[in-house]
């Protein structure tokens, strides 16, 4: 057996995401144990630099994603929560829709991509040609969640609590959950977990359709499974996730385009704000009737 080899990835900020390499193997950690994992720009920026490097990695065979210390991701960092309902506040939506995305550094686009930097932190993964594992414990809410949909293979702890939380925010799931969420359950069974923005179990999250495999020591058991995966031909491998992929993904950029145009709708939003306040402040929202989507 090979020496593990870590690797430093240029565009990986101050060690957020760690990847180590041993026989094929990339070892990727979100490493923020103490925010537990919570996406803020600098992990947005390491996530995507992470998965661009393994783009082009020799000699890959296959990935397997997890999160440091308590949690899987706990979704996007509280800081940024606090920031949207403070511009909010402040002045309209159309006056805050681009400050808001600046500010998080989440709405930038590349050139090529059919994502912004919040949708390729869960699509880059699906762009590398080797599968990707997801090891989920914890926590795996929000943005979280979509980053664990985003790989191709999730082996989840039965206590791990998930959320497609954005509702509860006053948002939308933008980073790609939209489709693969609706790859995976019935429509009904998305519109539930997404309109309610309730929290629920891996066992559950297993019953639907959304987990691959439950476990008890999830890492231990996605290295055992990337073990397999990487005694196989690597060349079949790659080929197998490209052409399912072919179909499962149909449609991902036009679906993609309409998750950005309808959250720079939101965010700014009156009931945006108070969705984000409200939670804060301990209180039961009081939102106005909308005039959007309609």
């Amino acid at each position: 057996m090979s020496a593990v080899q870590r690797v430093d990835v240029p565009g990986v900020i101050d060690d957020r995401v760690t990847i180590s390499v041993v026989d094929g193997i990339a070892d990727v950690k979100m490493n923020r144990a103490d925010k537990r994992n919570a996406l803020d720009n600098a992990m947005f920026a390491s996530l995507c630099a992470a998965g661009e490097y393994l783009k082009t990695l020799d000699g890959l065979r296959v990935v397997v994603l997890s999160g440091d210390g308590a949690s899987f991701c706990a979704g996007l960092d509280f800081s940024s929560f606090a920031q949207m309902a403070e511009a909010g506040a402040k002045a309209n939506a159309a006056d805050n829709k681009a400050d808001n995305k600046a500010d998080m550094n989440a709405g930038a686009m590349v050139d090529g991509r059919i994502t912004h930097m919040a949708q390729q932190v869960c699509w880059v993964w699906q762009e590398v040609p080797v599968p990707v594992i997801a090891a989920v414990h914890g926590h795996a809410l929000g943005g979280g969640i979509q980053i664990a949909l985003g790989a191709d293979i999730r082996i989840v702890h039965p206590d791990t609590q998930l959320s497609v939380r954005e509702v509860h925010w006053g948002l939308i799931p933008d980073m790609t959950g939209t489709l693969m969420l609706s790859r995976l359950v019935r429509p009904d069974i998305a519109k539930n977990l997404v309109f309610t923005a309730r929290v629920f179990s891996g066992h559950e999250a297993h019953e639907m359709g959304l987990v691959t495999q439950l476990s008890q020591d999830v890492y231990a058991d996605a290295m055992t499974m990337a073990r397999e995966i990487a005694g196989r031909s690597p060349e079949a491998v790659r080929g197998a996730k490209k052409l399912i992929n072919l179909l499962a993904n149909s449609g991902a950029a036009e679906q993609f385009a309409a998750e950005r145009a309808i959250i720079g709708q939101l965010i700014g939003t009156a009931n945006q704000a108070e969705a984000v306040m409200s939670h804060f402040e301990k209180r039961p929202p009081n939102f106005v009737s909308g005039s959007l989507f309609r």
